[in-house]
C-alpha cells in the first residue's frame, strides 16, 4: 500500500475518533477483520503479452483482511470507516493483482451496546482499487537467480457498500463480529459482475461501552 493511501487511512481514523469527542458520542470501536471477498470471472482469455498465448481471467477470492472503526453519535446511530484488502497478490492472466476496498458508512445498531449481542447494519460509499504487477525471474552465472515484482498500473472504481453483522461481546468491551458485506463496484470490468460479496469475522473493542 502506498504512503498516500496509508496517510489517508490514518487521517480518516484520527478524524473518526476526534469527531467522536466533539459530537459527544455514546461509544466508539476499532476492529481488525479476516475473511474473503468474491467476484466471478469474466470467462474470457487475454493475450496479455501479445505473443499469441491467451491466458484466462480469474475469479476473485483468497484471504482478505483489514481494519475499521466507528463512533455512535446517538445510542443507535453512528458513522464508520473500513479498509479490506487481499493479503497476497494473485494471478490475473499472467500478471499479479491485488484488490482493495475502502468505504465510509452510516451505522445503525437497533439494540444498545449494553447487551451481550448487538446487531449492526452499515451502508455507505467508497472505492475499489486494483493494482497490477509483473513478476519475473532473472538468472546469470555471477549472482544466480533473483525475482522482481514490478508495479504496472492500477484501476479505481466507485463503489457502494451494504453490511450486516452481529457484535458478540465476550468480555467487557471486547467483541467478535461475524459479518456479511456486499460491494457494488461501478464498471468492475475486470470481473464478470459488478457485485462483490464479502464474508469476514472481526475482533474489536468498544470504548465507552455501558
Amino acid at each position: 500500500m502506498s504512503k498516500p493511501k496509508i496517510h489517508l487511512i490514518v487521517l480518516a481514523l484520527v478524524l473518526l475518533f476526534g469527531s467522536a469527542k466533539l459530537a459527544k458520542a455514546q461509544s466508539g470501536d476499532i476492529y481488525f477483520n479476516l475473511g474473503t471477498a468474491t467476484a466471478k470471472s469474466t470467462g474470457q482469455s487475454i493475450d496479455t503479452f501479445g505473443d499469441g498465448t491467451f491466458l484466462p481471467t480469474p475469479s476473485m477470492g483468497g484471504v482478505f483482511g483489514g481494519f475499521g472503526g466507528s463512533f455512535m453519535v446517538k445510542p443507535t446511530i453512528g458513522v464508520g470507516f473500513e479498509y479490506f484488502s487481499r493479503f497476497a497478490q494473485a494471478d490475473y492472466a499472467g500478471l499479479n493483482y491485488r484488490p482493495r476496498f475502502y468505504d465510509f458508512n452510516a451505522i445503525w445498531m437497533p439494540i444498545s451496546n449494553s447487551n451481550k449481542i448487538v446487531p449492526e447494519f452499515q451502508a455507505g460509499v467508497g472505492a475499489a482499487h486494483i493494482s497490477f504487477y509483473y513478476n519475473q525471474q532473472f538468472c546469470d552465472i555471477f549472482a544466480g537467480c533473483s525475482t522482481s515484482n514490478t508495479f504496472l498500473e492500477s484501476s479505481n472504481h466507485f463503489q457502494t457498500h451494504l453490511g450486516a453483522g452481529v457484535n458478540i461481546y465476550v468480555k467487557g468491551g471486547i467483541f467478535v463480529r461475524p459479518q456479511f458485506d456486499i460491494h457494488y463496484v461501478r464498471n468492475f470490468f475486470q470481473f464478470g459482475s459488478n457485485w462483490s460479496p464479502a464474508y469476514s469475522v472481526a475482533l474489536g473493542y468498544t470504548f465507552g461501552r455501558q
